[in-house]
């Protein structure tokens, strides 16, 4: 029986693919976070530049993975087409730091 002024709330239940993806984004970020967590702490010993920039290209790798799955729930995949778009930029500028810090002399 509700309680007076809340309304009863319903939740699909959810599917095998949707948690497959939630469970893969989990993954990705604690994988991506990890590499983050080594990046800094090895920039934090030697001073090179490369691991700031590998540092920030899995942040936002990872932010870009986290925020898909995020939008996509709330948003009862409403907009694909565009939050994929979004995923897709932010990744490759993630990628594009990780690429500079390979390739970065210093």
């Amino acid at each position: 029986m509700p309680v007076a002024g809340i309304s009863a709330c319903t939740v699909a239940p959810i599917t095998l693919i949707e948690a497959l993806f939630a469970a893969f984004s989990g993954t990705l970020a604690l994988a991506g976070l990890s590499v983050v967590a080594l990046a800094i702490q090895a920039y934090a010993d030697v001073r090179q530049a490369a691991m700031l920039h590998l540092s920030i290209g899995f942040v936002l790798i990872v932010a870009a993975a986290l925020g898909t799955t995020i939008s996509t729930f709330l948003g009862d995949y409403s907009q694909v087409v565009g939050l994929l778009t979004v995923n897709y930029a932010i990744t490759t500028v993630g990628f594009l730091f990780v690429m500079y810090s390979i390739v970065s002399r210093n």
